[in-house]
């Protein structure tokens, strides 16, 4: 046999082996959406905190190069890329997935800074956006390579909710953030129905997730009649992919708020009128009246108690940066007695409503513990009110109906309604006190009751024994 067959022969079984290694090369399987629904329930995104989350993407990434053999160098730094040669094992896949997730928990941890990001603070976000872009794209070329099917289809609905984000934050090519978006939920919607059902409750809850995001680039791009005040309405979930979404309604709102606060010039209380000139506390008012429409208005019942407590906590916000800025306005008022007049008037007229809203709370509370009074403890280890709290909560009450009466009978020429007002404080007041005195006689009476029990079997054991 000559040399060119031998050769012929030999490029033949080199390309035979290379082929069935390839036929028998196993696909790597991921599945990302928990995986990640994980990891970031157990380092801070449960409650929001996404540089707790950051700092683990890092650790995270720190252990994977290293039980990789994977370094950048000792010495000088230097990058080694990932590509469709180096990806040897899934642990590789692991490495890009968690440096998009740290990119874009950096992203949403610069969203979080108090009072919005400035614009160089902003534009450091959109960079790390960016890159959490690039790295979940790449994620997703190595998958449709690396990966079987339905991990390839998650990590193309993965970098298509990457490209969503970063043109959401961008305020730009909504149509293209709308198909990316839209991409996403089309793929978790067809993942819902196949594999085990943890997969599949992930993969709706993402369905869910994605469903404000869509409607409010439908709403920028003309194909939704919906208002801005409704956008509200379908940003009531939690979980991390509506973060930016709320981050964006909320300076919707705030725009919304800042047009509406032009044409309020008085706050209406008891028959006064006080003129409002500061623009900031206007905005802070018709904030903390927004909230008040969903613990007061007619859908306040289908509300379960932790959300009216958060909300209520939102208003007690709302309220006290109101009195902030007319506190600093009486500070610069100078010897205008007319101004200070005005202002005092205000800060009495807000301060007076921040009572009743103290009050109304604390009555929640009250029906919260009472319902929880004689509750077992369930699956859920949820403690049963002692009576202690509930009577803590009755002298808060007292103390607060007690406050707001002597806030409102204080100054002179009072109108009727305040009179009235401060009557009902009274009457209210009242009530309270009789709530904790039959409360406080009934859990008294049995556990005098209690230890009379007790102290008769004890006294029975005894004459036995005898």
């Amino acid at each position: 046999m000559g040399k060119d067959s031998q050769a012929s022969s030999a490029m033949e079984i080199d390309d035979l082996k290379s082929n069935t290694s390839d036929q028998i090369a196993p696909k790597f399987s991921i599945n990302v959406l928990q995986l990640l629904k994980s990891a970031q329930m157990q380092h801070g995104l449960r409650h929001g905190d996404y540089t707790r989350y950051r700092r683990y993407c890092t650790a995270r990434l720190r252990r994977l190069y290293k039980s990789l053999k994977f370094t950048h160098g000792r010495g000088k730094y230097t990058r080694r890329a990932i590509t469709e040669s180096t990806v040897t094992e899934v642990r590789f896949l692991h490495v890009v997935l968690y440096t998009a997730e740290r990119a874009w928990s950096h992203a949403m941890e610069k969203r979080q800074v108090l009072d919005g990001p400035n614009a160089r603070q902003r534009i450091y976000l959109i960079g790390r956006l960016r890159k959490a872009v690039k790295w979940s794209t790449l994620f997703a070329q190595l998958c449709a390579i690396k990966g079987d099917s339905r991990t390839s289809l998650e990590a193309e609905a993965y970098a298509s909710f990457m490209k969503g984000s970063l043109l959401f934050e961008q305020d730009q090519n909504w149509d293209t953030a709308l198909m990316n978006f839209k991409s996403a939920r089309a793929v978790y919607e067809e993942l819902a129905k196949y594999g085990d059902l943890e997969s599949q409750v992930l993969c709706r809850e993402r369905v869910e997730e994605l469903e404000p995001s869509i409607r409010y680039c439908l709403h920028k791009v003309g194909e939704s009649n919906l208002q801005a005040s409704e956008l509200l309405q379908i940003g009531e979930m939690e979980g991390p992919a509506l973060d930016l979404f709320k981050a964006k309604l909320e300076a919707v709102m705030a725009e919304a708020r800042s047009q509406q606060a032009a044409s309020m010039t008085e706050f209406h209380w008891l028959g006064h009128r006080f003129p409002i000139s500061n623009p900031k506390t206007r905005v802070s008012i018709l904030k903390a009246q927004e909230l008040e429409k969903d613990v007061l208005g007619s859908s306040a019942n289908s509300l379960p108690p932790e959300k009216k407590l958060g909300i209520f906590d939102k208003i007690f916000t709302a309220y006290h940066e109101a009195r902030s800025c007319i506190r600093n306005d009486l500070a610069s008022a100078g010897n205008s007695e007319n101004v200070k007049d005005d202002l005092n008037g205000l800060d009495k007229a807000v301060s007076a409503v921040l009572g009743q809203r103290t009050i109304e709370r604390n009555q929640l509370l009250v029906n919260n513990a009472k319902s929880k009074l004689t509750k077992r403890r369930d699956d859920k280890n949820e403690k049963a009110t002692k009576p202690e709290e509930l009577v803590r909560l009755y002298d808060l009450l007292l103390q607060n109906t007690s406050d707001l009466s002597d806030l409102v009978s204080s100054g002179r020429d009072r109108k009727p309604e305040e009179v009235a007002f401060a009557e009902d404080c009274e009457l209210k007041s009242l009530a309270f006190r009789a709530e904790r005195f039959s409360f406080h006689f009934f859990f008294g009476l049995l556990l005098f009751i209690n230890a009379m029990f007790w102290g008769l079997l004890l006294y029975l054991s005894f004459l036995i024994e005898s």
